[in-house]
């Protein structure tokens, strides 16, 4: 039977619970919905702010192909569904249309046009013999100054995964995320000379989540409750596809205004404003790696630092005791962008044993530290060294003592210059004759617990602007 404290308990769950799943069936369609036009993205509105050409580009698109050869993945392997859309062809015939600087011409069904016009032609001949009336000629078909070629040439799937849960006395939820990425790439070629006049490519991530949440209790002899909810989240492949094209359209049309293949008709303020914009997104996805995560020397060549920890000896006395400590560090990072650094500490820590025991010391360190991530704001990091120990008061035993050190932590910048760090290491002593004892086979030591402040002086290297 569920005591009266866990009913309380239970009741805010279910709350919580209910709450939580009412987002999903809110969203439910009970009813059947009418077509509607296309849903729009971003890149949609993008493409029809871009600055007006001083004349448009007639372009001729074959086949944009899928070429990855990727069947969707599933839990039991892979089905023979693809796993994008083979309609991107049509997608960026949209994309060039939207964009009011190219005029697409028919292309990829070019057997059907031409069977179409030599029915016409048929027609009016026919006519032609019957009336005795001449029939004007069909105009000419259009020919396109550039051909525009590529495909999507990757999908990559479960490029990230993770998830997180939580379960207690029988109540718990979880949630789960998957990241894919479809690539796309689009090049320019000259009719005439058949130059492949400029290439650019573009990427775009696809999210898929997935939140549960649950309750299993007995809430009395043979009476159980189960409640559960949840929903699942997956973007549509078709319009990360749909996004990547225009987004290549937009470069295109920028890169070519630069290389002056093709000029706006008002080359103002506002065109150059556009694409400062773009070149500076160009140059600011130099730094951004294939997880999305920026990457650029954030810390300067010089550090100081300053910690408080929270001490735990370990040594031959018993009943050992929390104490404080404190100390001083300069930082030196040495060559841009590396995970090493070197650091020179002075520092100051009490010790505690039982009522009877409480010594303060001093102590100099010199460190050698590696970040894991070291162009990223949050890193991990490991550290080590050797110092030496010396006691404030005199005393007849070892007034300097030599140890070792090592230690993990994590760092945080708040800034590019100011960073704050949570981090635990041990101090092992090279003798055990730090508590004026010896006794036993083992040498004392002692952890510290340790938040830190660092500030980083100079400025990192910063790669220059792509023009």
């Amino acid at each position: 039977m569920l005591r009266p404290t866990h009913r309380y308990l239970l009741l805010p769950l279910l709350l919580l619970l209910s709450v939580g799943g009412c987002a999903p069936y809110l969203h439910q369609r009970l009813t059947e919905s009418r077509a509607r036009i296309g849903a729009e993205i971003e890149s949609s509105a993008v493409l029809r702010q871009l600055p007006e050409p001083s004349e448009r580009i007639v372009v001729a698109v074959y086949k944009f192909r899928d070429q990855t050869g990727q069947y969707k993945p599933t839990e039991n392997g892979a089905s023979f569904s693809t796993a994008v859309t083979q309609g991107a062809t049509s997608i960026l015939l949209r994309a060039l249309e939207d964009s009011r600087w190219f005029n697409p011409i028919e292309r990829e069904n070019l057997g059907n046009l031409l069977n179409e016009r030599k029915i016409i032609r048929s027609s009016r001949a026919e006519y032609s013999q019957m009336t005795g009336k001449p029939e004007p000629a069909l105009p000419s078909l259009l020919f396109a100054g550039v051909i525009l070629e590529g495909g999507i040439i990757s999908y990559d799937a479960n490029i990230m995964t993770g998830g997180a849960g939580l379960r207690y006395f029988g109540a718990g939820a979880s949630g789960q995320y998957r990241q894919d990425r479809v690539t796309v790439y689009l090049r320019a070629i000259s009719t005439s000379t058949g130059e492949i006049l400029k290439t650019v490519y573009t990427t775009k991530t696809i999210l898929s989540q997935q939140v549960d949440a649950s309750l299993f209790r007995f809430v009395k002899f043979q009476r159980l409750l189960e409640a559960e909810t949840g929903f699942t989240y997956n973007e549509p492949t078709e319009m990360a596809v749909k996004d990547a094209i225009e987004k290549s359209v937009q470069a295109l049309v920028f890169e070519g205004i630069q290389e002056k293949l093709w000029a706006p008709r008002t080359p103002g303020d506002a065109t150059q404003n556009a694409l400062n914009q773009y070149f500076k997104e160009k140059n600011e996805n130099q730094q951004i790696d294939a997880l999305g995560r920026t990457q650029h020397d954030r810390r300067g060549r010089f550090g100081v630092g300053i910690s408080g920890a929270t001490v735990r000896y370990t040594g031959d006395l018993s009943a050992p005791r929390f104490r404080a400590g404190a100390e001083l560090s300069l930082h030196y990072l040495g060559a841009p962008g590396s995970p090493w650094s070197a650091s020179v500490t002075l520092g100051r820590f009490q010790l505690g044993a039982g009522d009877f025991y409480r010594e303060t010391f001093n102590y100099a360190e010199l460190t050698g530290q590696y970040r894991l991530y070291p162009r990223d704001r949050v890193t991990p990091y490991l550290l080590a060294g050797a110092g030496a120990t010396a006691r404030t008061q005199a005393s007849t035993s070892s007034r300097v003592l030599p140890h070792v050190v090592a230690g993990a932590g994590l760092e945080v910048l708040a800034t590019d210059r100011l960073a704050f760090g949570l981090g635990i290491d041990n101090h092992y002593y090279l003798s055990d004759k730090l508590d004026r004892v010896k006794r036993g086979k083992y040498n004392d030591f002692y952890w510290s617990g340790r938040a830190s402040l660092t500030f980083y002086l100079g400025r990192p290297a910063v790669k220059k602007p792509l023009k």
